[in-house]
C-alpha cells in the first residue's frame, strides 16, 4: 500500500544519525518564514490602516531577502553552516524588534521600509538541510531523491500553514502576535538548526586561484543561469495563482474561502511530493526536469478553464489540488539539478540563488495578477499561471543542453553531489535531440541566457 511504501522508505532516509533533529529545527525556521508576509500584512493593515503601506514594506523585504540570501549562502560556503547561521538569526531578529517598536510608536512610513530591508538576511534553512541530506547520502543517489522530495513536501507544508497560524495568531491575541511569534520560532528554529554540528557538511578543501572553478559567482555555470531564470517564472506561477484565487473568491462573496483553495493547489503539491520520492528515477534530471515542466503547464489549464467557465469554488478546488501536483515533482528535480551542476564549494550559494529566483517570480506574478484582477472578469487571471508556465518550459527548452549532468546514468538516477571539479559537462546528447521548433526557440531564447 502507498501509505506503507510512504512510512518504510522515509524511516529509512531518517536512520541517519541526526537527521531528525537537523529537520525539526530547521521545520520551525522554515515554518517562521511562511508567517512573515500574511503576520506583517495583518499588522500594518490594523496598526497604519493601508494595505499599499503593507505591500510596500512586505515587497521591499522580498527585494533585499533576494540580494541577501546569496550573499548568506557564499558565506555558508565559505565558513560553515553554524559559524555563519548564528550571527545572522541573532542579527534578524534587531530589524524585525527595531519594526515592531516603529509600528508601536507611529513612528514615520519610511522606518518601516527601513526595518524590513534590514530584516531580510535570514539563513535559508531548507537550502542548508538539502546540503545535510547531499552530505549524508552522498553515496545513495535513490536516499538523496527522496530526501529532497520530502523537502519539497516540508516547504509545501510550511506554505500551508504557516499563514494560516498567523492569521489565527493576529485575529485572537493582537496584530503583533504573528510578527512575534514568527520572529521567536526563526531565531530559536535556527540557532537549534546550527547547533547540530555532527550533521554539518565539511568544508570542501581550499582550491587554488588557477584551478577550474576555484572563484566566481554560480551564475557562471550556464545551467544554473538556466535553472534560475526557470524557477522565476515558476515563482510567477505562485504569485499570480494566489492573487488569482482570493480576487475570484471575492467575486463570488467567499473572499474567507481563499485560503483554504489555495491550501489545496499546497496540499497536491505536498502529496506529490511525497510520493515522487518513492519512485525510482529513471531518466537524468536534465529530461526529468522537462517532463515536470511540461505537466506544469498540462495542470495548469484546469484552473483557468475552471475560472473562464465561471466555476463554483468545488470545481475550482479540484483543479488547483490537480494544478498543485505538478509543482513539487519539478521543484525536486530542479533543486537535484542545482547540486548536481555546482561543485561542493558552492552548493549554499547556488540553492540560495534559486530560491530568491521564485521570490522575484512570485512578486512579479502577484503584481501582474492584481493589475488584471481589477480590469478584467473573474478567473481571467487564470491565464497568469498558465503563461508562466509556459514560459518556464520554452527557457528550459531553450538551456537544456546546459541541464545535462556529467556522469548521469538514465536507470540509476541522479549522479553523486556536484565534485569540486567544474560540473558543466557535455554529457546527455540524447536529451539534446530535439525538434526543429526546439532547436529554434534554444537560438532565440538562449541569448539571453
Amino acid at each position: 500500500m502507498p501509505s506503507r511504501a510512504l512510512l518504510t522508505s522515509y524511516r529509512r532516509l531518517f536512520a541517519a544519525p541526526g537527521a531528525v533533529a537537523f529537520t525539526l529545527t530547521g521545520l520551525l525556521g522554515r515554518l517562521a518564514l511562511s508567517m512573515n508576509g500574511v503576520a506583517l500584512v495583518v499588522l500594518l493593515s490594523e496598526r497604519r490602516g493601508s494595505y499599499g503601506l503593507a505591500g510596500a514594506v512586505s515587497a521591499t523585504g522580498l527585494v533585499t531577502g533576494a540580494i541577501g540570501m546569496p550573499l548568506i549562502g557564499r558565506l555558508v560556503d565559505r565558513y560553515g553552516q553554524a559559524r555563519v547561521t548564528v550571527p545572522a538569526a541573532l542579527y534578524n531578529a534587531v530589524p524585525l524588534t527595531g519594526l515592531l517598536l516603529c509600528v508601536r510608536l507611529g513612528a514615520p512610513d519610511w522606518t518601516l521600509l527601513l526595518c524590513s530591508a534590514a530584516w531580510a538576511a535570514a539563513p535559508n534553512l531548507g537550502g542548508m538541510a538539502r546540503s545535510r541530506w547531499a552530505h549524508l547520502h552522498r553515496d545513495d543517489p535513490a536516499a538523496r531523491h527522496l530526501a529532497n522530495s520530502f523537502e519539497q513536501a516540508l516547504d509545501e507544508l510550511c506554505f500551508m500553514a504557516g499563514p494560516v497560524l498567523a492569521m489565527v495568531l493576529c485575529t485572537t491575541f493582537a496584530p503583533e502576535a504573528g510578527l512575534i511569534t514568527a520572529g521567536a520560532l526563526g531565531t530559536t528554529g535556527a540557532l537549534l538548526f546550527a547547533a547540530q554540528r555532527r550533521t554539518e557538511p565539511p568544508l570542501p578543501p581550499p582550491v587554488s586561484a588557477g584551478s577550474v572553478g576555484s572563484a566566481g559567482s554560480p551564475l557562471r555555470v550556464p545551467g544554473l543561469r538556466v535553472l534560475v531564470l526557470t524557477f522565476l517564472a515558476t515563482g510567477m506561477v505562485f504569485g499570480a495563482t494566489e492573487i488569482t484565487t482570493v480576487a475570484y473568491a471575492d467575486a463570488l462573496g467567499h473572499k474567507a474561502s481563499a485560503g483554504l483553495l489555495l491550501a489545496l493547489v499546497a496540499a497536491g503539491s505536498c502529496l506529490a511530493g511525497l510520493l515522487f520520492g518513492l519512485l525510482a528515477p529513471r531518466r537524468a534530471p536534465g529530461p526529468r526536469f522537462l517532463l515536470g515542466a511540461t505537466a506544469m503547464v498540462a495542470v495548469l489549464l484546469l484552473p483557468l478553464a475552471a475560472g473562464l467557465g465561471g466555476a463554483g469554488l468545488g470545481l475550482l478546488g479540484v483543479a488547483l489540488f490537480a494544478a498543485g501536483t505538478a509543482t513539487a515533482p519539478t521543484m525536486v528535480t530542479g533543486m537535484t539539478l542545482v547540486q548536481e551542476l555546482l561543485p561542493r564549494r558552492q552548493f549554499n550559494e547556488g540553492m540560495a540563488m534559486a530560491v530568491s529566483g521564485i521570490v522575484v517570480g512570485i512578486s512579479a506574478g502577484a503584481a501582474l495578477a492584481g493589475a488584471v484582477a481589477e480590469r478584467a472578469a473573474p478567473g481571467t487571471g487564470y491565464a497568469l499561471p498558465a503563461a508562466a508556465a509556459g514560459l518556464a518550459l520554452l527557457i528550459a527548452l531553450a538551456g537544456r543542453r546546459h541541464l545535462a549532468t556529467p556522469g548521469t546514468a538514465t536507470t540509476g538516477g541522479a549522479s553523486g553531489p556536484g565534485s569540486d571539479g567544474a560540473s558543466d559537462g557535455a554529457s546527455g546528447a540524447a536529451s539534446t535531440a530535439g525538434s526543429a521548433a526546439a532547436d529554434n526557440s534554444e537560438r532565440i531564447v538562449s541569448a539571453s541566457l
